[in-house]
């Protein structure tokens, strides 16, 4: 039986506003460590990595003394950067994914593309200002920002929900499983594209 190789990344992302290392196994067990400086952010990172079945360990050190932007921004980069990473040139795997998740009254959806091509529609519909310390607006931004980084296509969008924290999460776990189901090897010896490269 051919071995198989290990799909995993390790990322560190240094600037000026912030400083995130991650390591990453997509084949994992959805082990996670998240520390960000913002709980929320942590929250939606470890619904992430756990549904998908990800192990995740990340830490950042933010200019949080400015705003909540760079430290949600950078983390989301520095995830989709590990992915993309991980996933190589994307030989074998499923390609596509979908799921729905509900959390109580809120029902998310989440479409995924491995496709080497960055997309992302992210339509949430979050009415607060703020969940905990992060900002609404970073809430879909980190989404997106993973997508573009991962070299992934993502439609995420919540189709009913009364609350935002509920809407937020159901939309992380939606991603979450989507993102399982597309980066899972699915027995194939080939690149799933009819160009025969996913760039």
């Amino acid at each position: 039986m051919p071995s198989v190789s290990a799909r995993t990344a390790t990322v560190s992302r240094t600037t000026r506003e912030t400083d995130v290392t991650l390591q990453l196994n997509l084949d994992g067990t959805g082990t996670t460590e998240v520390q960000t400086g913002i709980g929320v952010l942590d929250h939606l990172l470890t619904a992430l990595a756990l549904h998908a079945r990800f192990d995740l360990h990340l830490t950042c050190r933010g200019d949080l003394e400015v705003d909540d932007h760079h430290t949600a921004e950078d983390c989301a980069l520095a995830l989709g950067s590990a992915i993309d990473r991980a996933l190589g040139d994307r030989t074998g795997i499923a390609r596509f994914g979908s799921a729905y998740a509900p959390l109580d009254e809120a029902l998310a959806r989440a479409v995924i593309d491995c496709s080497g091509r960055p997309f992302a529609r992210v339509a949430l519909g979050l009415q607060r200002e703020r969940i905990g310390a992060l900002s609404c607006e970073n809430i879909g931004h980190v989404m997106a920002s993973l997508a573009t980084a991962a070299r992934l296509t993502a439609h995420v969008d919540v189709l009913h929900g009364d609350n935002d924290h509920h809407r937020a999460e159901a939309a992380f776990k939606a991603l979450a499983l989507a993102l399982r189901a597309a980066v899972a090897r699915d027995g194939s010896v080939g690149v799933p594209s009819t160009k025969g490269v996913l760039t």
